[in-house]
């Protein structure tokens, strides 16, 4: 028998941090991505954000990489996107994604953190945050392929 708690914090923006996400669909975003991930047998523990990016918490199962479940919240958020918010014209996400793996201990953490993004983006812009994140994990970048 194996016993896994993989707790992944996912964060990836709109193409060229265009304020596409609108405030009044947002939660059923949130809600249509919290289906893909379980479709993949993984559980949505929190998903929040803003007009130019979002944040997804979940529990991923063993067999589900984080490139896979990434790929697939994209993908298909993407298209929704497009069948279901026409004023989002020409939207597309950001080509990249950062995952930050968590610990249970933390989980409690990073819900609230991800519930509060209104609050939070009153102090820092996204890209402030996205920078902040990769740093706090220790993660290398080149500024230069951030926001493509």
């Amino acid at each position: 028998m194996s016993y896994i708690c993989n707790l992944a914090h996912f964060v990836f923006g709109t193409a060229n941090r265009e304020p596409l996400l609108r405030e009044s669909w947002r939660d059923c975003l949130h809600a249509y991505i919290g289906g893909v991930v379980e479709n993949k047998n993984a559980k949505l523990i929190a998903a929040g954000g803003m007009e130019d990016h979002i944040h997804v918490l979940a529990s991923l199962p063993a067999t589900l990489s984080l490139s896979q479940a990434a790929n697939a919240m994209k993908a298909n958020s993407s298209r929704w996107i497009h069948e279901n918010a026409p004023q989002s014209k020409g939207f597309e996400w950001q080509e990249g994604y950062a995952a930050f793996s968590v610990s249970k201990s933390a989980e409690p953490v990073v819900t609230k953190y991800i519930q509060n993004q209104e609050e939070h983006h009153r102090k820092w812009r996204f890209t402030q945050e996205f920078k902040a994140l990769l740093d706090k994990h220790q993660i290398p970048y080149d500024e230069r392929y951030l926001w493509v």
